[in-house]
């Protein structure tokens, strides 16, 4: 499966498109609550070494590692980072539990956010209640160093109901 246009707005209005320094000409790096530095509509930036370069103390690293300058590029690297997150979807959900589009796309964009949940994609594998189902989307990974953010809050809320959406 693809991610339809519905998921893919879902991460942009969420992700927004990352400009750091608004009285530079293009796009900069801007970091999450979570201390990470991420790029265009959310692409997670990496060091040397694959890891995420965090921190206040690591904004120069960031900015010296730009990819991401314009709008397409930002584009451009949406649909790459969202190949690989489909595929996390895919390869965490069995083949006898099929997802329609709206479930899909609701997988697709919890996990390019947070990378995914075991928890999460064993719920759906062993067909868990909705009710189960709907507690953790909307209890888990709603905050950052501690504190429960209204914007994944209502990131969590709005996949939930993508996710049950007939």
């Amino acid at each position: 499966m693809k991610t339809s246009q519905i998921g893919i707005d879902l991460i942009k209005y969420f992700e927004g498109l990352h400009d750091g320094d608004l009285t530079t000409i293009g796009l900069q790096p801007k970091m999450c609550p979570a201390g990470i530095w991420s790029q265009g509509y959310g692409s997670a930036m990496l060091d040397k070494n694959g890891k995420f370069i965090k921190g206040i103390e690591n904004k120069k690293l960031a900015y010296s590692l730009i990819t991401i300058r314009t709008e397409a590029q930002a584009e451009t690297a949406l649909a790459a980072d969202l190949t690989r997150f489909e595929r996390i979807v895919v390869n965490n959900i069995v083949k006898n539990t099929p997802l329609n589009q709206n479930e899909f796309d609701s997988l697709v964009s919890y996990t390019y956010n947070t990378g995914g949940s075991d928890t999460l994609f064993k719920l759906i594998n062993t067909n868990a209640k909705s009710e189960d189902i709907k507690e953790w989307f909307t209890t888990k990974y709603i905050s950052a160093n501690g504190i429960v953010l209204p914007g994944l809050v209502a990131r969590r809320k709005a996949e939930c109901k993508l996710y049950f959406l007939e």
